[in-house]
């Protein structure tokens, strides 16, 4: 059975939104970020997902983790750094569709934490919140089938990435497969299934916004419990994911520099290419822009330069 939820006008006018300012982030060249911009990306990501789930270490101390210097704090938070760091160093080798994925980043995320890490939960399970009890989960014999049918639901069903994401995200919440883990793997996973269609989203650090907004979070979710459908999560996830765009196009809202332009042209892998290739590329630039830029890769020894004038050739150097 596909999930239960909505398709609201709300809905459609944030996939609208997200689709033009995917565009825009394209238009820009934002969809391949520097590497000092996405290392910040993913510290906050980390910092931001595991401060939901209780954790104290600041970005300061995840920084150092991330960069093998000794931090002073709670072993089992730092274990939660390290784990997060590992996962999502791979995370383009995890395929978003194949259940056996999910559990292994379910057992690298909760390595040294829990002692059935990786697989589904064989006890009964409800979220409390003080006295008051929030969820009670499906029964552990269900969870199997509930998730076979969810991923099948990924691999079948002709809705878009970003209502794929968000379906996951809270059906996975709510089947609640694992003893511990399962908010920020909901979380990671609905990154996961974006960044396949959207190759943005592995740099963008939306749960930075969500850490936010937690309290509407966890609302989202119950609203779309008591409603037996995911409509709700879903409009608030879209508008979480098109907060997250804005912030990254307004923050990249200036002169794109030659470095941003030579990082993105080797992000391509063309390994042999002319002046007008680059340019193909670069559509609003002037020739003679184009050749500094070359220039100037030449000289940081990105390319090399064979031919001259109009019948010059620039090739990828093979340690790029």
């Amino acid at each position: 059975m596909k999930p239960p939820f909505e398709v609201t006008n709300t809905i459609l006018k944030l996939i609208s939104l997200i689709s033009e300012k995917i565009g825009e982030v394209n238009a820009k060249f934002l969809d391949k970020q520097n590497p000092q911009l996405r290392k910040q990306n993913k510290i906050k990501t980390i910092h931001s997902s595991l401060q939901i789930e209780g954790n104290t270490l600041t970005i300061e101390q995840i920084t150092a983790i991330v960069e093998n210097k000794r931090v002073v704090g709670p072993q089992k938070d730092i274990v939660e750094v390290i784990n997060a760091i590992e996962v999502y160093d791979n995370l383009s080798k995890f395929n978003p569709t194949i259940e056996n994925d999910f559990l292994l980043a379910h057992q690298m995320l909760m390595k040294n934490l829990i002692q059935n890490s990786g697989k589904y939960r064989t006890q009964s399970v409800g979220i409390v919140n003080g006295t008051i009890v929030k969820h009670i989960a499906p029964s552990y014999q269900n969870v199997p089938f509930l998730m076979k049918d969810l991923f099948n639901y990924l691999n079948s069903d002709d809705d878009i990435a970003l209502l794929k994401s968000c379906v996951f995200h809270y059906e996975m919440e709510f089947i609640h497969p694992f003893t511990d883990g399962n908010g920020r793997m909901g979380r990671l996973w609905q990154t996961l299934i974006l960044m396949y269609s959207y190759p943005v989203f592995e740099y963008l650090p939306f749960e930075t916004l969500i850490s936010k907004n937690q309290d509407n979070y966890y609302a989202a979710l119950s609203m779309s419990d008591k409603q037996g459908k995911s409509t709700i999560f879903i409009e608030f996830m879209l508008n979480i994911i098109y907060q997250s765009l804005s912030e990254l196009t307004n923050y990249n809202n200036r002169i794109i520099k030659d470095t941003d332009r030579i990082d993105y042209f080797i992000n391509k892998n063309i390994n042999e290419f002319s002046r007008k290739d680059y340019l193909n590329i670069f559509k609003e630039l002037s020739t003679a822009s184009a050749s500094r830029d070359l220039k100037k890769g030449v000289e940081l020894g990105y390319f090399e330069k064979t031919g001259d004038k109009k019948l010059t050739i620039y090739r990828l150097k093979k340690n790029q």
